[in-house]
């Protein structure tokens, strides 16, 4: 169970990160990155973060390069971010493929 403070602080780490990624992802052309969930640990500390990339064909790659960015993705939400928290949380991303499992059910449903 999340508590408010974590709730508010992973909306600031999406809304931040969000606007990260939009920069992040015009120096890729004809790529999409959104970032769909934050979750805080407790202590603040750490943050999971999931990210939709479209097209859905280059995800992995982007990912890899954004997990090899990743200090300075932090860099970048620290600058950002930095009169709000104490502690700039450890980030890990992850790759939400929410819309992906949709769409195959949606198919599925077409289908039968």
């Amino acid at each position: 169970m999340e508590t408010t403070r974590q709730q508010k602080i992973a909306r600031l780490l999406q809304k931040e990160l969000g606007d990260i990624f939009l920069k992040y992802a015009r120096q890729i052309p004809g790529t999409l990155i959104t970032v769909t969930n934050a979750r805080i640990s407790p202590d603040l500390s750490v943050s999971h973060v999931h990210l939709s990339i479209f097209p859905t064909e280059k995800a992995a790659g982007i990912l890899e390069n954004i997990q090899n960015d990743k200090k300075s993705v932090r860099f970048e939400l620290g600058n950002r971010v930095r009169h709000q928290l104490r502690i700039i949380p450890e980030l890990y991303f992850h790759l939400d493929d929410s819309l992906d499992y949709v769409e195959n059910i949606d198919n599925l449903l077409k289908q039968g």
